[in-house]
């Protein structure tokens, strides 16, 4: 690399904006006229995409095109990882609250603290990794039963039992916003208010010019040109769908936030009790992150630190390549972020008013389908957590903490591992220890939905498993039980077929095993 010119000014340089020839390549003025011919480029080009839309939708893509332009422009003056890792400093003891010391809330105050409440759940991922079509919050999880189903219940059976009105709140993508205002009709008799809003809709940025692949602004046509960027848009774009001011009006303080793929992230009334009930605390927690332990699973996580004396989310893109294995170490950071969240409404309301919101940026490289290499540039919702006042993370049991991004996990969650219970998944008392198996199948044989489902006759009892490992053509006869450490490898062209009844205890299977029908 030239000596005095930065990773972003390379790439610019290999877009062909050169800046203004008169200034020395390595001086800071060339630096600053190279990013402004960039920013200035993409703006003219942002603006001929707005003249295809219809003029009526104008004044709101523009708004929304103008949180593009601020990103893009926040993305070319950053300058490599954004962190100095010499500036972090030691969490403090006080930082990281235990979830064992927190106090139940007593039953007659319950409902006052619900009404204070507004549950939000992440709603814009596909299903498509794990091969479904449509919104991922729609794929059924237990008892055919959806992930958006459960969370309905989970807020019916709060509101029914303590006569509340805890609204729910998706924010969906454009992927998943026709889909879903169809599917939430069905709720309609069910004693849940829901509403939902969009998080903004960016357009890629090709990674040889700098300019949008966009050709006009019909998303429709091509899908691929745009995306939506990261939870980290929850703060500006529920502010501009009304909500936020809706939601202040009616007296509610805070909002839980989390994944809607987060089987673990129900209402916690001991949590709640901390911010809004009688364990509330003089001076308000404006931001509250619910972290972890973490184990070596989870390595990739996001972490709490503090530095600058403020309480922050580290993420692995920022470290420098010098000290990623740090990051990774179990005993330098001990948490790792589970991203469920608990807001002040009105500490958003402030952050937003004063322009004092700034989020590290994501910088995510795809390619698409047609072989172009894109950018497209993102915000975490967790990243945040250091523009708020009073910010503390809990470090809470590993049960709220369920995701379901493969069909690994999916297993868990459909095996007698769990018991359903008003929408909540509990974990069978019969299991010996809190932890959950460690599960790895194969990419190849079961990787999408229906075809991990055709390789169950049904869900193996794992409540004695320890670790399971599958890879190949295996498929598991009914009533199979699964304990201890469980290695089944069918090798390439050979097939195993675990019979009925099949008991598998700390084994080993291997080569070929074929149960015919005769």
């Amino acid at each position: 690399m030239t000596s005095g010119i930065r990773p972003i000014d390379v790439m610019l340089q290999r877009a062909g904006i050169r800046g203004h020839q008169r200034a020395p390549s390595d001086s800071k003025e060339f630096h600053e006229l190279t990013k402004r011919d960039a920013l200035r480029l993409l703006e003219n080009d942002v603006d001929r995409l707005l003249q295809t839309t219809e003029p009526a939708h104008r004044p709101a893509l523009q708004a929304e095109m103008n949180r593009f332009a601020e990103l893009f422009g926040r993305f070319l003056q950053e300058e490599g990882p954004a962190l100095d890792w010499n500036k972090i400093q030691k969490l403090p003891e006080n930082a990281v609250m235990n979830y064992s010391n927190l106090k139940s809330p007593k039953n007659e105050q319950i409902r006052n603290m619900l009404d204070k409440l507004v549950v939000i759940k992440l709603n814009g991922g596909l299903g498509t990794s794990m091969g479904c079509h449509g919104p991922k919050s729609v794929i059924p999880v237990r008892s055919d039963l959806t992930f958006l189903d459960l969370t309905v219940q989970q807020i019916e059976h709060l509101n029914k039992t303590y006569d509340a009105n805890v609204p729910l709140v998706l924010m969906n993508s454009f992927n998943t916003d026709e889909d879903t205002e169809k599917i939430v009709r069905k709720y309609k008799g069910f004693r849940v208010q829901i509403h939902t809003f969009n998080q903004s809709c960016f357009p890629r940025i090709s990674r040889e010019h700098f300019l949008p692949v966009a050709k006009d602004f019909d998303i429709e046509k091509d899908m691929e040109a745009w995306y939506p960027p990261g939870h980290g848009d929850f703060y500006d774009t529920f502010r501009n769908s009304g909500l936020l001011k809706k939601f202040i009006g009616e007296g509610r303080e805070y909002c839980f936030l989390s994944n809607i793929d987060n089987l673990g992230a129900t209402v916690d009334l001991n949590i709640l009790n901390k911010l809004v009930g009688e364990e509330r605390a003089s001076t308000p927690f404006e931001f509250v992150m619910e972290v972890t332990d973490k184990t070596r699973a989870d390595v990739k996580g996001g972490t709490l630190i503090q530095m600058e004396n403020k309480l922050r989310l580290l993420e692995i893109a920022q470290v420098p390549k010098e000290h990623v294995d740090d990051f990774k170490s179990v005993k330098t950071f001990k948490f790792f972020n589970t991203n469920n969240i608990w807001a002040n409404l009105s500490a958003i309301d402030r952050v937003l008013r004063e322009r004092t919101l700034n989020m590290e940026i994501i910088v995510n490289n795809k390619t698409l389908e047609n072989g172009l290499r894109v950018i497209q540039l993102e915000t975490a919702v967790g990243a945040a957590m250091k523009c708020f006042d009073g910010a503390i993370g809990i470090n809470v049991p590993r049960s709220r903490f369920l995701p379901v991004k493969k069909s690994s996990d999916l297993l868990l969650v459909m095996s007698n591992l769990y018991t359903l219970k008003n929408g909540s998944l509990v974990m069978s008392p019969q299991r010996m220890f809190p932890t959950t198996p460690l599960v790895k199948l194969g990419e190849n044989h079961f990787s999408k939905v229906k075809e991990f489902l055709g390789r169950f006759a049904n869900i193996p009892d794992i409540i004695e498993l320890d670790h399971l490992t599958v890879s190949g053509d295996v498929t598991f006869g009914r009533g199979v039980s699964l304990r201890g450490t469980v290695i089944i490898i069918a090798n390439h062209g050979d097939r195993i077929d675990i019979p009925a009844g099949a008991i598998l205890e700390n084994k080993i299977v291997s080569g070929n095993m074929r149960i015919l029908d005769h």
